[in-house]
């Protein structure tokens, strides 16, 4: 059977008996068609199966009013968050999101960012994988001044604008919390340190450390994928550890480590916070579920997604310069639950 063919305007014209040129101005809503006709334009094509050639016209426009999201992983609480404030952000503004994810891959990461800029794109936000070392692949995009807005895991670069948290004084805090539960060798579960996030909490954690005369042990100090199977393996070492050699509290960069190294210690019998405190970070709804409940830092993923895609809209718009600040910082809070109340003697 034939494919049949697309309906156009022309179609739509000959139906109502009007122009094409009236068709058109009545399918962009234009105020110079009056609203009865524009009504009965619009019954007419969902009545024919008009599609809109949203392809050929961005071609005129040299828009497309669509934004690329490229993010490590979609199967991520806080990763959510963002994706619901960058959607409440752009709908009302016209545009939509084509979201990829690099699943922590910089060559994935590379495809899809050819994907984003062959989709004509008005402007790209991403998250950086976990071992992306250059942004090679992004200048594509810079040479045509096509904007690009880096947020959580950024890196920083002169024609593009950052939307991050204070990393370092949230690590720098919830460590210091522990040093104050009476807490002296506190281990560090971090992660690849080309990202800033994992840079910028293991950064704030030695700097706890120090301001509170306790040394910097590097076997305290285990970076890895922050994975569930992570956090059990650094149980693991821990119970390999002697006792003395144990670490009195565990700072995790992320809540999923921190969790399933606390149920491997505890199936061992391992008292939290008496024997080990914990926290983590990222305040994802497993901190909540485990017993005892965990320590974190809490930021908000909507309202991130939210920042980025105004400032990015607003400078598709003109409204504002994305390049006159190079980055923004937000808010992070402590959220103290009972896995890090240790008891002082």
């Amino acid at each position: 059977m034939p494919e049949e063919r697309e309906i156009t305007i022309y179609d739509i014209a000959r139906h109502l008996k009007i122009s094409a040129a009236t068709v058109s101005r009545g399918l962009q809503n234009n105020p110079v068609v009056n609203k009865s006709t524009r009504k009965k334009i619009a019954e007419a094509a969902k009545l024919l199966g008009y599609r809109s050639n949203t392809f050929a016209s961005s071609l005129r426009s040299r828009q497309t009013h669509t934004i690329g999201v490229l993010v490590p992983r979609l199967n991520s609480h806080f990763m959510s968050s963002v994706l619901a404030g960058m959607e409440n952000a752009a709908s009302p503004h016209g545009y939509n999101l084509i979201i990829a994810q690099s699943q922590e891959n910089a060559e994935k990461e590379k495809a899809n960012a050819v994907t984003m800029f062959n989709k004509r794109v008005d402007g790209l936000l991403i998250s950086l994988a976990y071992n992306t070392e250059n942004l090679q692949h992004l200048e594509p995009f810079f040479k045509r001044k096509i904007p690009v807005v880096f947020f959580d895991r950024v890196d920083l670069h002169k024609e593009s604008i950052s939307v991050v948290i204070d990393n370092f004084g949230a690590a720098y805090k919830i460590t210091q919390h522990l040093v104050e539960q009476g807490c002296h060798r506190i281990m560090h579960l971090g992660g690849n340190v080309l990202r800033n996030v994992y840079k910028d909490r293991l950064a704030g954690y030695q700097q706890a450390l120090k301001d509170s005369g306790l040394p910097f042990l590097e076997k305290l100090h285990i970076s890895g994928p922050l994975s569930e199977g992570a956090g059990t393996d650094a149980a693991r070492y821990i119970l390999d550890l002697a006792p003395e050699d144990r670490p009195d509290a565990v700072f995790s960069a992320n809540d999923t480590a921190a969790v399933h190294c606390m149920m491997t210690l505890k199936s061992a019998d391992l008292r939290i916070p008496e024997d080990i405190a914990f926290a983590g970070f990222n305040n994802d709804p497993i901190s909540k579920v485990i017993d005892p409940n965990l320590t974190t830092v809490d930021y908000s993923g909507d309202t991130m997604g939210n920042i980025a895609v105004t400032n990015l809209i607003n400078h598709l718009k003109g409204i504002s310069n994305l390049y006159t600040t190079n980055s923004i910082t937000l808010r992070a809070d402590m959220v103290v639950r009972a896995s890090s109340l240790k008891q002082i003697k």
